[in-house]
């Protein structure tokens, strides 16, 4: 598949829809051929979307004096991302270009399950913008239905039983990042986010209008969503590769600012509890070889070799690094 085709997933709103089935095969066909699609008829509203954007924007305009003091740290990695701070998690390559802002599932302090994985918390909210905690668990919330919807179609394009994949997900990892490329110069050869594969399990992003989002083909090239206005992005990440015996498509991506504006985005990332296990679910295809993953350990690594003077080792999972 050269193209990344736009879905109308309406029909899997109910079974009993003259299109579910449809809907369904479409849906699997995009995700084993090139693991990128273009949804509509989420319910999610444009409305929705313009005030997730304009607070997004409103928190990175403060001054990084306010931003520094809700940076992340090695324990909490929630907060802040200063500018160029990440580099591929391999150490190569040179630092993205972008800064961030890192939001995770929000758990209470005393939260029972923070018993079992330390990595749940509370997140650290901009105190400088105040509507951002509601506007942002608002847009979450239906990101969570989308996600809940497209997991669904899913076992049932993998012959799955029903909830085996959506019941990973209570109390998820789920985390999103907030995103603000500035322009990039035209002979600048860096990357915004250098090509990479998603590490989670499904990706989920309202398209920025300056664009900038680069999906890799088979043979090679690079293309970019054709997604409307009211659509979103979704992509397969590793897990959801592994999980189907490498039936399911991992597709490298990168953002290239090359369009004169600033560009913002807010990409979610469904990653299951942390203490299920990803491994296949179906007999893997031919050549598909990849170990398990645990998801809080997963987690756990992640959160430590972004830090740019650690490194990847054998307990490392070999999840979604790539040389360009």
């Amino acid at each position: 598949m050269d193209h990344i085709p736009t879905i109308d997933i309406a029909p899997l709103g109910d079974a009993s829809h003259t299109d579910f089935n449809a809907t369904v095969q479409a849906v699997m066909d995009a995700c084993t051929r090139i693991g990128f699609l273009s949804i509509t008829g989420t319910g999610v509203s444009r409305d929705t979307v313009n005030n997730m954007r304009t607070c997004v924007r409103a928190i990175f305009d403060i001054d990084d004096d306010a931003k520094w003091d809700q940076a992340i740290t090695r324990e909490n990695y929630r907060g802040f991302i200063p500018m160029g701070f990440f580099t591929p998690n391999d150490g190569s390559g040179k630092a993205d270009k972008y800064e961030g802002y890192k939001l995770h599932y929000q758990v209470d302090l005393d939260a029972p399950i923070r018993r079992d994985c330390a990595l749940y918390g509370p997140n650290i909210w901009p105190r400088h913008v105040p509507r951002a905690q509601a506007v942002i668990l608002d847009y979450w919330s239906k990101l969570d239905g989308v996600a809940h919807m497209l997991l669904g179609a899913l076992e049932m394009g993998l012959k799955l039983p029903a909830n085996q994949l959506r019941d990973a997900f209570h109390e998820p990892m789920t985390n999103m990042s907030l995103l603000h490329y500035p322009p990039q110069a035209p002979d600048d050869t860096g990357y915004g986010i250098h090509p990479h594969k998603d590490t989670d399990a499904l990706t989920i992003i309202a398209p920025d209008p300056v664009g900038g989002l680069e999906v890799q083909t088979r043979d090679g090239g690079w293309i970019t969503p054709d997604c409307p206005p009211d659509g979103f992005v979704v992509n397969i990440g590793d897990m959801l590769e592994l999980w189907s015996g490498g039936r399911l498509k991992s597709t490298p991506h990168r953002v290239v600012n090359r369009s004169g504006q600033e560009r913002y985005s807010f990409p979610y990332f469904a990653v299951p509890r942390h203490d299920v296990v990803v491994e296949p679910l179906l007999t893997p295809l031919p050549g598909f070889d990849r170990p398990s993953v645990h998801c809080g350990h997963w987690s756990a690594e992640i959160w430590r070799t972004n830090w740019p003077d650690e490194t990847a080792h054998d307990a490392t999972p070999e999840l979604g690094t790539l040389s360009d």
